[in-house]
């Protein structure tokens, strides 16, 4: 499990350096282990026929899964005979009986100030079960690996009600929440939620290859990031596109990836065009969709003498806006020619005269 903890703790590190600061996010932790052993104690999980009551499993672990949005009793209701929403739908439940409702709702309360309580109670819950106890024991040791590295309850804590609804995931499981306020448009307070989830699924190789490769991993939600990012003013949402090179000869692809490899590697935004290149028009089109800073074109006659053209996209848009006349289009400096060799230096050049 020291592969789980590192994921946590890299998951920090990286909310960190995207510009989340330390209490503005949560990664919740639990064990997918801990939770077969509740379901053991509770009779719906026989560990010698694992197909028995897996139709009961599968709703006992999306009504955990809804905790957050429907509360205590609407969980409860779920696990129990079933539950009607406000517009009077109904939605069968997994059909357990008080006893073992009262198991599964004291895993979810299991949740304690610090990780050893939590750890104690989960223990003390799944006694009993063999798989349950080995779950509780994982997730002690990457409490007491993550806090050896001075990750605290600050940052990652154990949480019983994380659960992650895919069904192939076979040990720990994380979750990242961002925790601080917004408000929409309308006033009302809103937060983000989870950004990021993952965890381990040793199992899942094996469906499709037969041969057994553990893996642990995390995903994270970019655009719900992004947004998170900007409500924080981290990132301008004036924020310019990449500098688009067009394709003049589909032929000479090569060259103009060559550019955009020269481009990255200065640091600038780039990407080929990749649609069809026969309407030029519809070339600069993509790129005024893409809020692109900076096109760049090489024809045959460019390539031949060993120049480059470049669009001062921003900068030609201002100046169309304002001009009545032909002589005008024509005398107008959006665009230039410059050695092929000067590419990097006078696109620089040029989102630096944007930027101003």
């Amino acid at each position: 499990v020291a592969a789980d903890a590192e994921i946590c703790a890299m998951l920090a590190d990286v909310l960190e350096a995207a510009g989340i600061p330390r209490g503005d996010y949560l990664i919740r932790l639990n064990n997918r282990k801990v939770l077969n052993g509740v379901m053991e104690v509770a009779g719906v999980l026989d560990p010698t026929d694992p197909e028995k009551f897996i139709h009961e499993r599968g709703v006992v672990l999306r009504a955990i899964d809804k905790l957050d949005r429907l509360g205590t009793e609407g969980v409860r209701a779920l696990l129990g005979s079933g539950r009607k929403d406000e517009s009077g739908d109904f939605t069968e439940g997994a059909g357990l009986e008080l006893e073992q409702t009262e198991v599964v709702m004291g895993f979810m309360d299991a949740m304690r100030p610090d990780g050893a309580a939590t750890c104690a109670g989960l223990m003390e819950l799944v006694q009993g079960s063999e798989i349950g106890t080995q779950g509780v024991q994982e997730l002690e040791t990457i409490a007491e690996l993550l806090a050896a590295q001075g990750y605290g309850p600050d940052r990652i804590v154990i949480d019983p009600s994380v659960v992650r609804g895919l069904g192939y995931y076979t040990g720990p499981v994380f979750e990242a929440e961002l925790t601080f306020e917004i408000f929409d448009e309308k006033g009302r307070k809103r937060q983000f939620g989870s950004v990021a989830g993952g965890g381990r699924y040793d199992d899942l190789v094996k469906r499709f290859t037969g041969q057994e490769v553990p893996g642990t991993g995390i995903s994270i939600g970019v655009d719900r990031l992004l947004a998170a990012l900007r409500a924080k003013g981290q990132v301008s949402n004036q924020s310019k596109g990449p500098v688009v090179v067009t394709v003049m000869d589909r032929d000479r692809m090569a060259d103009y990836q060559k550019m955009v490899s020269e481009l990255r590697a200065a640091g600038i935004r780039a990407e080929v065009y990749l649609g069809n290149p026969k309407n030029f028009g519809n070339q600069l089109k993509y790129a005024d969709k893409r809020e692109s800073p900076v096109a760049v074109i090489e024809g045959t006659d460019e390539k031949a003498r060993g120049v480059v053209q470049i669009k001062d996209l921003a900068l030609g848009a201002r100046l169309a806006a304002e001009m009545t006349t032909n002589e005008e289009w024509k005398a107008q400096p959006a665009q230039m020619e410059i050695n092929r060799t000067d590419l990097v230096a006078e696109v620089k050049k040029m989102i630096a005269r944007a930027e101003r």
